[in-house]
């Protein structure tokens, strides 16, 4: 479903409450409730079908995938809840296991803990988690919130959405997915805890919307967000697969919607990488110049080696989105 589409369905929700500080309204990475003046609650949940064939790294990365939108509202984790749907016809009990016990090492690995959760019987595997967090009420990173002059920061490479296609479609070559895999378990949590230091003005996660559907999110309807290609960290496994084809259907879905609104005069460049949908993808932040640089290098230290300053945040145009 496309950023546009899926606006249409929730907006004609009614979720009004003086204490909801963050709710549907601006398709927000979580939801955020107050308890007091120093204390809310961040909670958002997820989940995904198998991306790779080893079920405990699948249950890694569906782990990091949910609990990245605790890390993009600059949100601590405190508990996680499974939500599994299990094909117990095709696998043995021992898989549901596996891919528990993935998920639980990454939720141990930020200071969560598991609480419970909820499995059925399927047709498709799916596996994801209920995230509970806390975060100071007037601490929150929005993702729609940049302020005009802001830097653009990148933490993870573009292409998981076509090197996932490629490991469901058996296209990927068996010494590459190693690579893969662990650029997709990796949290996303000591980037957040890094970019609380800088004047970081507005964050998100590159998830199902690709780079230009969660870009467009945080232009906000006030910005025009121009990105320079070459600039942008892409895994180049991705590239000759993205020729091919070999991509998901998200990813043709983002671009329907989301070209009306993009100049993409990167001539020669591949534009369905811009558009990819992307599986636990890094976060994107609106920094202050001043500060860009020293959050880059901070963020590669921190092991976000293919962090990069990638665009930056101009005044309303014609266009939302500029590739260049």
């Amino acid at each position: 479903m496309a950023p546009g589409e899926l606006d249409k369905v929730i907006g004609k929700l009614d979720c009004s409450n003086e204490n909801l500080i963050v709710g549907i309204e601006g398709s927000e990475d979580a939801t955020v409730f107050r308890i007091d003046e120093s204390r809310a609650i961040v909670q958002t949940v997820d989940l995904i079908t198998p991306v790779v064939d080893d079920p405990y790294l699948y249950g890694q990365i569906a782990a990091a995938n949910s609990l990245s939108d605790v890390f993009a509202m600059g949100a601590d984790v405190a508990t996680a809840m499974n939500i599994m749907g299990f094909d117990g016809c095709n696998h043995p009990k021992e898989v549901l296991g596996e891919i528990l016990a993935g998920g639980q090492s990454k939720i141990a690995e930020c200071g969560g803990v598991i609480a419970g959760g909820h499995t059925i019987e399927t047709p498709e595997m799916l596996y994801g988690l209920s995230v509970t967090g806390f975060i100071h009420p007037e601490r929150i990173y929005r993702n729609n919130t940049p302020r005009e002059g802001d830097l653009l920061i990148l933490t993870k490479p573009l292409g998981m959405g076509i090197l996932t296609t490629a490991i469901k479609a058996d296209k990927l070559e068996k010494s590459q997915i190693p690579k893969v895999a662990a650029i997709l378990a990796q949290l996303n949590q000591k980037a957040s805890e890094a970019m609380r230091e800088f004047a970081v003005h507005a964050c998100t996660d590159i998830t199902g919307f690709g780079l230009a559907g969660h870009a467009y999110e945080m232009s906000g309807g006030k910005h025009t967000l121009q990105f320079n290609y070459d600039e942008i960290p892409i895994l180049p496994e991705a590239i000759p697969l993205a020729k091919a084809c070999i991509i998901p259907g998200g990813s043709y879905a983002n671009q329907a919607y989301l070209e009306p609104m993009t100049d993409f005069g990167a001539k020669g460049r591949d534009e369905m990488l811009f558009y990819d949908a992307q599986t636990s993808g890094g976060l994107l932040m609106a920094v202050a110049p001043e500060d860009a640089e020293r959050l880059k290098q901070r963020l590669i230290d921190e092991g976000y080696t293919y962090t990069a300053i990638i665009g930056e945040v101009l005044p309303l145009q014609e266009k939302t989105l500029i590739v260049r």
